[in-house]
């Protein structure tokens, strides 16, 4: 039978995968219910050996009957401590505060989905099939990054991963080489002043003035320390500080998120933080406390591999595949692409006319699953054409 007619055959199954997993939602390191959920699917696939790189992950291998490469196909499979408010599904979350907000529940069933096809036709793959079911991608320090530890993919020839995505209408496919998600870090300061009344402000060093301009000169590591063609972020989320309104407080604690696309601008935009924090505070008699911690890290698209993965997708959907610009968002599927040559692209499941276009990590965020075949077939075709 034809592959793409077996893909077409498996899809209500993959369908009631991701509803059930919907319904079952764990959070990051606490996926034990859907790790074994996962493992009782698998097994029932048979030609599938199965172990589990750590307490919540799972890894399938699939062996062909030919020789070749191993090709990892990653999904993740945690959701988000997220209230969910969509009453009208039938598999709403049932775990109270817990939510699939970011399409895992879908990345997952897709996986399986691949699996279940993969697994039957053994004759016409080569080499192995790493089926990789990743937990804790929201997280840091990641689910990716324990996996990587177990020395377990260190011989992969290619990874892949993708994520379905609301941003993008359904159907269309966006793929795009090298840089496709930043470096993922943040940063906390504390600035250390003198309190005292309001109404004698010259008495006191006050470290909510010394806060904002150092919040300030931040933005000149953007505008004029860094390359303009360069992709850098800077957002102050936080700024504590004081308990009433007449008295100046001693302390103001601050913090924030921050993104590059390279090591060296990384590194480079954590040193002039530093600097500016301490020189700041240092002008006005202040001391601070600032620290920069390392997120996930940027995934980079290998460009040949990308070549190879654009052109499984333009021969199964055409004009449906798009360039996909970078985004500044965090993936801790980096943890692999570091190490191996790696592919991540993004998948079409909005809908406007379905009610499937509130953003990721929203209570009311929901997917159109017409778009889910296009994912089984991405991994499908690439498992049989990139392991040979």
């Amino acid at each position: 039978m034809d592959i793409n007619k077996q893909i077409e055959e498996i899809m209500p199954k993959v369908i009631d995968w991701r509803r059930t997993m919907h319904q079952h939602p764990e959070v990051s390191f606490e996926e034990h219910w859907t790790s074994q959920y996962i493992e009782e699917q698998l097994r029932e696939l048979g030609n599938v050996e199965i172990s589990r790189p750590t307490k919540t992950s799972v890894l399938g291998i699939i062996k062909g009957k030919n020789p070749g490469k191993k090709i990892g196909l990653r999904a993740d499979i945690d959701a988000l401590p997220i209230q969910e408010e969509r009453d009208e599904l039938a598999f709403k979350s049932k775990n109270d505060g817990v939510m699939h907000a970011c399409g895992h529940d879908g990345h997952a069933s897709i996986l399986l989905g691949a699996a279940s096809v993969l697994s039957k036709n053994t004759d016409l793959l080569s080499g192995e099939i790493y089926l990789i079911f990743q937990h804790a991608e929201e997280l840091p320090p990641g689910g990716a990054q324990e996996m990587v530890a177990t020395g377990m993919f260190d011989d992969l020839d290619f990874v892949y991963g993708q994520h379905l995505f609301t941003p993008i209408p359904v159907g269309q496919i966006g793929i795009t080489k090298g840089p496709i998600t930043s470096n993922s870090d943040t940063y906390d300061l504390v600035i250390k002043g003198k309190g005292g009344h309001a109404a004698l402000p010259d008495s006191t060093i006050d470290p909510i003035i010394v806060g904002n301009q150092i919040i300030s000169q931040f933005q000149t590591i953007v505008s004029r320390i860094t390359s303009p063609l360069d992709s850098v972020v800077i957002s102050t989320t936080t700024f504590h500080a004081g308990t009433a309104k007449n008295i100046i407080p001693d302390t103001a604690v601050i913090g924030g998120s921050v993104r590059t696309i390279n090591d060296e601008t990384r590194e480079l935009v954590k040193r002039k933080m530093g600097e500016i924090a301490a020189s700041v505070c240092d002008s006005y008699g202040a001391d601070c406390d600032f620290s920069f911690n390392y997120g996930y890290s940027a995934v980079v698209n290998n460009e040949e591999k990308t070549d190879q993965v654009l052109d499984i997708a333009t021969d199964l959907f055409g004009d449906r595949v798009f360039n996909y610009p970078l985004t500044m968002g965090g993936e801790d599927f980096s943890a692999f692409s570091r190490i191996i040559p790696a592919t991540y692209i993004f998948i079409g499941v909005g809908n406007e006319e379905k009610d499937f276009d509130f953003p990721h990590h929203h209570p009311k965020f929901g997917m159109d699953e017409d778009g889910f075949i296009d994912g089984v077939k991405m991994m499908v075709h690439i498992a049989m054409e990139m392991g040979k």
